[in-house]
């Protein structure tokens, strides 16, 4: 009895070693991206509209997902891995650039449906320039999600943008109703995140949006005085996200969307293009 005890024992320790492999297959050894952010409404406007099209653009494969509770913290996704709650909306890009929505989805499921190369994290917008406020929940969910996915797989951390000037957002109120002043938050709170040790990447869509806030443009980038305006709002995000992920310039993209004009995806694209040479400092757009 002692001997199959033993037996049983070394075959349940062999065959979590040979799940533990299946499921560490380095992801970077297929030729798809995969991107999946634990997010909120602003992970869509940043990752969701045009991303998977730059990237079609110049022949790259990509599967982007989007862990989705409108208005999600960081200390409410930490409150979800210790229930393990099914609450989020899993919205997921496939290869072809069809999306589809899933319901009740928990972090858990959607870590174990792909290899994923990259996931993206990020504070609630009110909150997005208060470090003290994210240093309390960022270190659980990262140590929870490192794991679950492969040793491979990077960590990025999306720097979002301040409000609009004229914003009736209350958490505007965090930054005495001042873009400047929150947008210096976020870049303080961005410059110390990178410094945890964490987070291959900062993705810097909110210098990139503020760069272009420069431009003919000018504090037109939002469509509610936070979330970015439609088309050249989003664009803009895309471009920055793609420079960063794949290390291209963006300007030599030729992908633009229907709706955004040839000058508002060259302010597009020349604003996230600085914005990853200069993450931390607002660039002139002289368009």
């Amino acid at each position: 009895m002692k001997r199959l005890f033993t037996f049983l024992l070394g075959m349940f320790a062999f065959s979590q070693l040979i799940f533990a492999q299946v499921n560490h297959t380095p992801p970077h050894d297929d030729d798809v991206i995969k991107l999946l952010a634990i997010g909120n409404s602003f992970s869509e406007d940043g990752i969701e509209n045009y991303l998977h099209e730059l990237a079609a653009a110049t022949n790259k494969k990509m599967i982007i997902g989007n862990l989705y509770i409108a208005g999600a913290s960081l200390e409410l996704h930490v409150k979800n891995i210790n229930k393990d709650a099914s609450t989020y909306n899993y919205r997921k890009i496939s290869l072809d650039g069809k999306k589809t929505v899933t319901k009740d989805v928990s972090i858990a499921t959607a870590l174990a449906e792909e290899n994923w190369d990259y996931i993206s994290f990020q504070q609630a917008s009110p909150m997005s320039g208060k470090y003290d406020v994210i240093s309390k929940s960022l270190p659980e969910l990262v140590d929870y999600v490192r794991k679950r996915v492969s040793p491979q797989t990077q960590f990025v951390y999306h720097q979002t943008w301040a409000y609009q000037q004229d914003s009736k957002h209350d958490g505007f109120k965090h930054y005495n109703q001042n873009q400047l002043t929150m947008f210096n938050g976020i870049v303080d709170a961005a410059k110390k995140v990178s410094k945890t040790g964490y987070f291959t990447y900062i993705i810097p869509a909110g210098t990139a949006v503020q760069n272009a806030r420069t431009s003919s443009i000018g504090d037109n980038y939002t469509r509610d005085g936070y979330h970015l305006q439609l088309d050249y709002g989003r664009f803009t995000a895309a471009c920055t996200w793609y420079e960063k992920l794949f290390k291209e310039d963006v300007r030599k993209n030729p992908y633009k969307p229907e709706k955004v004009t040839d000058l508002q995806a060259k302010i597009a694209k020349q604003a996230a293009h600085k914005a990853c040479k200069k993450p931390y400092k607002i660039s002139k757009i002289k368009l």
